[in-house]
Formats: C-alpha cells, sequence, structure tokens
C-alpha cells in the first residue's frame, strides 16, 4: 500500500540528530563531516560508482524536465565539456516574470512553517542529493572540467558539508531568541501589564543564486540552503557553462519540497538561453531581495552597485599570495606549493598566483638556496606531478574557458619563464583541452603584471629585495584587490607575526608553513571560513552567522492577556 507524503515535521525529526551535531560543531570549529569524502566501494556500497555513471550517461541527449516549473515551451542547450564530451542536455526555458511569480505564490506557507519544519526539509533535500551524489560527481566531472575525485569530494560531499554548515548558521540566527515570551510589567498600586509577545521570522522575499563554471555546486549550496532555510524561495541561475549540477539538486529539492507538502516553485531552476542576460534581469527586479553570487569582480561590482534592493553577498577575485622566507623542510615546501598550483590547473579561487622569494634566497634545513634554486624546487616539484600525462590529468583536470589559454600565452610575455606550461593528452578524453601549469620569474617592479589577477594555471615568482619588502608587497595588492588565502613560509616566529598581522590588516585567512597533506587552496567546511568579507575579494564569508541572518527579519506582534 502507498504510504502518504510525510510532513515537514517528520523530516525535522527524522535528521535531528544531524541538525544537533551540526549545531554543535560551528561552534566548536573542530573536524567533522556528516558526507564521507571517499567514493570508495567500502564506504557507499560496491555498485554505487556504476549505478551513478549510469543515470548520468541517462541524461545525455534528452531533455531535463522539471514538472510544474513555469516554462514558455522553449528548450536551451548551453553547456559543452571541456573534455570535449557531448552533453546534449536541454532545460525548460522561463521568463524572468513567470519565475518571479512562481516563487512568490508559496512563500506564506513556507514562512508560516516555521524555523525547525523548514530546516527539517533542507535536511532530507541534502540526504536525498546525498543518495545521489554519484550522479552529481559526474555532472560536476563533464560540466566543469575537474577530475572524478575531485568532482566527487569538491561537488559532492564537501558541497553538501557547506550546505549543512549553511543551514546549522540559519537555524542557530533564527532560534537565538524565544519564539514567544510572556511579558509582565509592574503599573503600581499592585496592577500588572501583561501581554503576549510572538517574535516572527519574516522572509526577505525572492533569493537569486547566480553560479559559477568551476565549483557550481561547492559555491551555490551555501547561499542556496541558508535561503532556503530563511524561509526564501530561491531562483537558481546555473553558469550556462555547467548547468546540469544545479539542475539535478533543483530536481531533488522540488521533489522533497513537495513530499513534505508545500509548493515546489519554492525552489525553481532558471536556465538562460545564450545571450539572454537572465541574471541582470532577476538580480534587479524589486521582488528579488537576495543575490548570491560567484565570479568576475566585474560582475560583482556590478551587482554590489546596481541590485541596491537586495542583500547581495559577492566571491570575486582576489590576488592569493605566499609569503617565502625561510624553511626547515625545502622538499616538503616545493611539493606542498607545486601541488595547489596543479590542482584543477590553478582553476580555483583559493589557488596561489603570487610567490613572494627574496632576490637574495632563503634558508632552509640544507642551508643557503639562491632565488633561483627556490624557484627551481617549485618547478621540479610541478614537472613531477605533471610528467606524466596520464596521471597528471587526475590532478590538472581539464580547462572549460578558452580565455585562460589566452591568459596563458600573454603571461609567458611578461617576464622570464620558469617552467612552460604544456599541452597534456588525457588518455581517456582525446578531445579534453588540459595544460600544465605556468611559473613565470618577475620582478618587485613589475606590480602592474602581479598585481592583476590572472586566472588559471599561472603563477607568479616575484624577486623582492627582502623579507619585509614581501610584507609590504602582500599587504599592498591583497589590501588593494583583495584575497582569499594567503601563506607564509618561515622558521621564524617573528616573520610569522608579521605576516600574520599583515593577514589580519587587509582581512585574508593565512596558512603558515604547509608542508603535509593540507594545502593553502582547500578549505574544510565546520572549521575554516571561506573568505572573511573583510578585503575586496569577498563581501561575506562562508559560513558565518552575519551571511544567513540578513536573510531573514524578525516582526513581532503583541496583545494583552
Amino acid at each position: 500500500m502507498t504510504q502518504p507524503p510525510a510532513p515537514a515535521a517528520d523530516f525535522s525529526t527524522a535528521h535531528a540528530d544531524t541538525l544537533q551535531r551540526a549545531l554543535t560543531a560551528i561552534t566548536e570549529r573542530s573536524y567533522w563531516s556528516q558526507y564521507p569524502e571517499s567514493p570508495s566501494p567500502r564506504v557507499y556500497g560496491e555498485s554505487a560508482a556504476a549505478d551513478g555513471q549510469a543515470a548520468y550517461e541517462a541524461l545525455r541527449g534528452a531533455r531535463f524536465a522539471l514538472d510544474g516549473q513555469p516554462a514558455d515551451g522553449t528548450w536551451v542547450a548551453t553547456e559543452r565539456s571541456p573534455f570535449g564530451v557531448d552533453l546534449g542536455v536541454e532545460y525548460p526555458h522561463a521568463g524572468a516574470d513567470a519565475l518571479v511569480a512562481a516563487a512568490r505564490a508559496g512563500m506564506t506557507a513556507w514562512r508560516d512553517a516555521g524555523p525547525r519544519a523548514r530546516v527539517g526539509v533542507c535536511l532530507e533535500i541534502l540526504d536525498r542529493i546525498h543518495r545521489h551524489v554519484f550522479t552529481l560527481a559526474n555532472a560536476v566531472q563533464f560540466t566543469t572540467g575537474q577530475a572524478f575525485v575531485m568532482a566527487f569530494q569538491a561537488g559532492g560531499a564537501h558541497a553538501l558539508d557547506r550546505a549543512l554548515e549553511a543551514v546549522a548558521y540559519s537555524y542557530a540566527e533564527m532560534t537565538r531568541h524565544a519564539a514567544t515570551a510572556d511579558w509582565d510589567k509592574p503599573a503600581g498600586k499592585g496592577a500588572t501589564l501583561s501581554m503576549t509577545k510572538t517574535f516572527h521570522v519574516v522572509p526577505r522575499g525572492v533569493a537569486l543564486v547566480v553560479g559559477c563554471r568551476t565549483f557550481p555546486t561547492w559555491n551555490s549550496y551555501p547561499g542556496l540552503f541558508a535561503s532556503l532555510a530563511t524561509g526564501n524561495p530561491v531562483l537558481v541561475k546555473p553558469h550556462p557553462g555547467a548547468v546540469l549540477p544545479l539542475a539535478l539538486t533543483v530536481r531533488y529539492a522540488r521533489e522533497v519540497l513537495a513530499e513534505a507538502g508545500f509548493d515546489p516553485n519554492l525552489v525553481q531552476l532558471a536556465a538562460e538561453a545564450p545571450g539572454e542576460g537572465l541574471a541582470t534581469t532577476l538580480a534587479t527586479r524589486p521582488e528579488v531581495r537576495i543575490v548570491d553570487f560567484t565570479g568576475s569582480s566585474e560582475y560583482g561590482d556590478w551587482l554590489e552597485e546596481h541590485a541596491r534592493q537586495a542583500a547581495v553577498y559577492t566571491e570575486k577575485a582576489g590576488l592569493n599570495t605566499v609569503v617565502v622566507d625561510s624553511t626547515d623542510d625545502f622538499a616538503g615546501m616545493c611539493r606542498n606549493i607545486a601541488f595547489s598550483l596543479t590542482l584543477y590547473s590553478g582553476q580555483m579561487c583559493t589557488t596561489s598566483q603570487n610567490l613572494l622569494i627574496p632576490a637574495a634566497g632563503i634558508e632552509t634545513e640544507a642551508g643557503h638556496r639562491s632565488f633561483d634554486e627556490v624557484a627551481g624546487g617549485i618547478a621540479g616539484a610541478v614537472a613531477k606531478l605533471t610528467a606524466d600525462d596520464a596521471r597528471a590529468v587526475e590532478l590538472t583536470g581539464a580547462i572549460g574557458d578558452e580565455r585562460v589559454l589566452d591568459r596563458i600565452d600573454a603571461a609567458r610575455k611578461v617576464g622570464a619563464v620558469v617552467l612552460d606550461s604544456r599541452t597534456l593528452t588525457h588518455p581517456a578524453y582525446p578531445d579534453a583541452v588540459v595544460r600544465s601549469p605556468l611559473l613565470v620569474r618577475l620582478g618587485a617592479g613589475d606590480a602592474e603584471v602581479y598585481g592583476s589577477e590572472w586566472f588559471g594555471p599561472i603563477t607568479f615568482l616575484v624577486a623582492v629585495d627582502s623579507t619585509d619588502a614581501a610584507i609590504d608587497v602582500f599587504r599592498r595588492t591583497v589590501g588593494e584587490r583583495g584575497g582569499l588565502t594567503a601563506g607564509v613560509y618561515s622558521t621564524s616566529e617573528a616573520v610569522l607575526a608579521a605576516v600574520e598581522e599583515a593577514a589580519l590588516e587587509v582581512g585574508v585567512h593565512l596558512s603558515a608553513n604547509l608542508t603535509g597533506g593540507v594545502f593553502v587552496n582547500q578549505s574544510a567546511a565546520f572549521s575554516d571560513f571561506h573568505g572573511s568579507g573583510a578585503n575586496p575579494a569577498a563581501n561575506a564569508a562562508l559560513t558565518d552567522g552575519a551571511y544567513v541572518a540578513s536573510r531573514f527579519r524578525i516582526v513581532q506582534s503583541r496583545r494583552h492577556r
């Protein structure tokens, strides 16, 4: 016999332990993960990988239906895989008017459900996505160019952890105080003024998530789930090159919302036709009160300036920098830096672009190393990682934006090439666009070059006069252009303290002396904050109280009792 749909309250009960553990994790900031990052059969079962790949393959060359979502009868297909694979997926298209109207229709019921019920639904959506994580990972891989393991971890497990973190912060902020209170004030001569007060969590309005090409889920999930948990319907506008991962997310979200008795149009896919500019149209609608965006500084700045009716959360570009002063593990330092530069061909918003190294060299456990020896050590480690094409592509992935290739060509001409970028051949996907990292030497006077962002597998080794000069360059460039990550290598506590002070001044997260399995361009949910909101690279942090608190307001009602 078919069972009736589970009400939202049941989802809250089913995921109560997960919520409580997440609430503890955001307070403790120690290691915790709800979603295993290893795609091993021992974790997910013998058939999970094959089943997920088969489900992904079944999506290719077909229309991606979203039953009940507004559609104007046209279908759009804009994805081209960096691996040279034809996806051929078509998505339903709808205009801004229809999307916004449908989003608003279910707002009242979603608002009145209250924080606990909404959070329960969000946790069930995350659980539903996790059940299909291998399908999602394939979608991330073939739209972004990430290697499969990275797509599974960053695009699947870690993205889900970040979403859960945002939900936990949302619940904590919404329930910071009592929902109702009895108010009794002595009025003299034995009289009392008595009232009952109710404090309603009221959502701001329609939320818009503008996805990016490189990390469509990891960067979109925190805003999507923070807005949904706090009562706002969400329009998900993917990057035209990476629609499928967010389309799957929307499908699972709509399934859960319907099962819980809510309007599935609380989450909709806003797929855009080529050249349509749907994000710009939606972002400036008066009904759209929240905008989350990851991408270029130019468009992020435009949103901050023009979407005045909305709370706008942007993660943009910056100059991620490493100060190299000294080390007691030269080989470990070189390996660690090399891996971070090679991972996903430098297409992570957290990858270091500028390595600031004293022109006179540095001290190591094996004695003094000249600038050229330091540069050669890092270049040699990168060359070793990328020497075998078949192994290298599992780190580098593929490149989806042709502008990155143009940027590599341009970067070759701005300084002395220490290690040239080369074309790698993918053994499984011969049409994949794959490049190894490019390392270029610059002088401290080449500020116009290293003072601008060069997104992609491009790193500048900048010869500076001294460590103090390196700190000054770090403070100036990150202060002006922002940064999401920073690193320092030094055996001197005084230098470590000076770089940390500079990092605090310019509001960038700092990692010191990384030589093992932790890398400057990786961050852990529930422990590391991503972005600080304290420099031009991002106006918010993933994830903290400030990231969620402005997505709702408290409106009170009171009456005598």
